[in-house]
């Protein structure tokens, strides 16, 4: 398990003043041994129902940010109104459960890295990562 100390140190690294919120943040994203996966809107709500007082989503919003631009997590975006962050910061593969709204992880052996035809005058690819969507098949529930 993290100690408090490693959160506040993630705190200031960040650029953010240690508070009894923002710990509670890094507890629920950082004190794990899974991948989390999260809207900020969901993180809130958990937040506050953990803490049994409202949390600002501005705090929220703002710890998450500057989280992922320490390089803490990692920002996915769904659609053009959607986003979900990562524990996981590694680059990697996910699945998108559109019934569920669950973001699911793949692991290398699930996908095979699709293959790159053409490139960007003058730019390198520093990644490739897949967000397969995928909804329920009601044609075959029949």
């Amino acid at each position: 398990m993290i100690k408090n100390s490693e959160f506040i140190d993630k705190l200031r690294s960040s650029g953010l003043r240690p508070t009894k919120q923002r710990l509670k943040i890094c507890e629920l994203l950082f004190n794990r041994d899974n991948t989390f996966h999260f809207t900020i809107n969901d993180l809130a709500k958990n937040i506050s129902r953990q803490l049994n007082e409202k949390i600002s989503l501005a705090t929220v919003y703002n710890t998450v940010h500057a989280f992922k631009n320490k390089g803490y997590l990692k920002e996915i975006s769904i659609n053009s109104d959607k986003s979900y962050f990562d524990t996981n910061t590694t680059n990697h593969h996910h699945f998108f459960d559109q019934d569920t709204n669950e973001l699911i992880d793949c692991t290398d052996d699930e996908i095979e890295t699709p293959k790159i035809k053409k490139n960007i005058l003058g730019k390198k690819i520093n990644s490739v990562e897949v967000l397969i969507k995928v909804a329920t098949d009601n044609q075959n529930q029949k």
